[in-house]
């Protein structure tokens, strides 16, 4: 189960994977770094997540249905499972329930918060820590609108995309973009600072000594927030999530937030401009080749990389780890009698 996880450097991390909107009675079935991942909600209307993979024959569990009781049961053979994987029932062959224990499913932790479905990308009940969910998503004072779309693209080429502050005048010089191309000179210099925190980094540029009022930050391990405006009454934020779904498609989560202007009747604009952003980025990402961030000697550099290569030097030895944990396991599971 963690093989995926692993191959795309993305072992234990928190990671919003849908959002709440989109997941209703039926099951809902997602692809996380290739693998198969069902959510659906229980009774109480709780969200659980479980290896879209039936213990028995392998089927996709999302190709079933949620039972009265709030299981989720398998379309071949009518087993079903609860929030926690716990087989509840396996039809014509009844056995006491610790016998059934060794009938689970595979269950990975999930959180709802902020319009968003989180998951921790290691099986089990529990995780260690709680997702990183930003305070503006669940703020009454705040206007949240959530978009995404999926490109052909490796994650971390869109992450890296994200971080990327010299791009800006170039592919969005018509929108976001279009300050810095105005006043940039033949000879121009733009300085990239790079300040780590507790959870990623943050970065700032100048261009000719002036600085930008932007504040750019990588959240580990897929999340770009972008902080236009921080004033009394007026904040405007625009986060990122770049959601691995295998090894040449990224979901990309966007979520914009911010405190005034709440109902003004021209929103719909402003929430396109949004899409508009995301999308002058899309050709020029899913051109990248090869297709995953190489090591930092593959390619050519410059000063004002520092942001997207401190990402890379995260993303390769968070891989390489990944690697060494899964050449330490030789031996499978034992099959359930």
């Amino acid at each position: 189960m963690l093989e995926g996880f692993a191959n795309e450097g993305f072992t234990e991390v928190w990671t919003p994977v849908a959002l709440s909107r989109e997941v209703g009675k039926k099951p809902y079935a997602l692809t996380l770094a290739s693998e198969r991942v069902v959510l659906f909600r229980d009774n109480a209307g709780q969200v659980a997540a479980l290896h879209d993979q039936c213990p028995h024959r392998g089927v996709k569990l999302s190709l079933g249905k949620v039972s009265k009781d709030g299981c989720l049961e398998c379309p071949f053979h009518g087993w079903r499972f609860k929030s926690d994987g716990a087989c509840k029932d396996i039809p014509l062959n009844p056995m006491p329930e610790e016998k059934r224990q060794r009938f689970a499913a595979t269950a990975l932790p999930v959180r709802e918060r902020g319009g968003l479905i989180w998951l921790y990308t290691r099986p089990g009940a529990e995780a260690p820590d709680e997702p990183l969910v930003p305070t503006d998503l669940e703020d009454a004072g705040f206007s949240n609108y959530f978009y995404t779309e999926t490109w052909a693209a490796h994650w971390t080429r869109a992450m890296e995309n994200m971080l990327d502050m010299p791009h800006l005048p170039f592919v969005h010089r018509r929108t976001i973009g279009g300050g810095l191309w105005r006043n940039m000179k033949p000879d121009s210099r733009m300085e990239v600072e790079v300040q780590p925190t507790p959870v990623g980094l943050r970065t700032t540029s100048t261009l000719d000594g002036k600085l930008d009022d932007a504040l750019l930050e990588w959240n580990r391990p897929n999340n770009m927030t972008l902080t236009i405006l921080d004033m009394p009454g007026r904040t405007l934020r625009l986060r990122i999530w770049c959601v691995p779904v295998d090894a040449n498609h990224t979901r990309m989560m966007l979520a914009s937030s911010r405190n005034f202007m709440r109902y003004n009747p021209l929103a719909p604009l402003f929430y396109h401009f949004n899409k508009v952003i995301v999308g002058e980025d899309r050709a020029v990402v899913e051109s990248s080749h090869p297709v995953e961030v190489p090591q930092a000697s593959e390619e050519r550099s410059v000063a004002t990389d520092r942001a997207t290569l401190a990402f890379r030097r995260w993303y390769l030895e968070r891989k390489k780890r990944g690697e060494r944990e899964l050449s330490a396991v030789t031996e499978a599971p034992p099959l359930a009698s």
